[in-house]
C-alpha cells in the first residue's frame, strides 16, 4: 500500500455555515466539483471535504451518535474497482476490521469502509470523477 492521503472528509453538523468559514474565514475557494451536498477544497497534496456530518455516517454504515463515528473519514482513493477489492481483501486478511464491504455508491463511484485500531474511518475508494496521477496525487478540481 502507498503511503498516502488523498482526501480528508469531515462530517459537519452545517454545511453552509462550515463552507464560510473555510471560504470566508479561512480564504480558501472551493472546487468547481463541489454542489449543495458536498464542498470540496484543494489543499498542498490533498483535498478536504465538508459533508453533513449524517449523511458521511450513513454512507459508512455507522450511527453519527459519537459511538463508534468520530465525524470524519480518511480517504485513500486508487484507480479502478478491482484495486478497491484487492485493498480491502488484502486488509481484511491481515486483520484489519472492514465496517463496509466494498460497493457502488451513491455518488457514482466505488467504496468501502475500514476501521484503524481506534476507530478512525478510512474510505478505500475508486472514484471515476477524481483521476490520479502516477505518484497517486489527484488531478481534478482546478479552479
Amino acid at each position: 500500500m502507498e503511503q498516502r492521503i488523498t482526501l480528508i472528509t469531515l462530517g459537519v453538523k452545517n454545511l453552509q455555515r462550515s463552507k464560510d468559514f473555510y471560504q470566508n474565514i479561512l480564504g480558501w475557494q472551493p472546487l468547481e466539483s463541489s454542489n449543495e451536498s458536498i464542498v470540496f477544497f484543494q489543499l498542498n497534496g490533498l483535498q478536504l471535504a465538508l459533508f453533513p456530518q449524517e449523511s458521511l455516517a450513513d454512507d459508512a454504515g455507522v450511527e453519527a451518535d459519537g459511538k463508534g463515528f468520530r465525524g470524519f473519514s480518511l480517504a485513500y482513493n486508487v484507480r479502478s474497482e478491482k484495486e478497491v477489492d484487492e485493498l480491502v481483501a488484502s486488509l481484511e486478511a491481515k486483520g484489519v476490521r472492514v465496517l463496509k464491504q466494498p460497493e457502488k455508491v451513491f455518488w457514482g463511484g466505488y467504496s468501502s469502509y475500514v476501521a484503524d485500531p481506534d476507530n478512525n474511518l478510512w474510505e478505500i475508494a475508486y472514484n471515476p470523477f477524481m483521476p490520479l496521477d502516477e505518484r497517486g496525487n489527484t488531478n481534478s478540481g482546478t479552479n
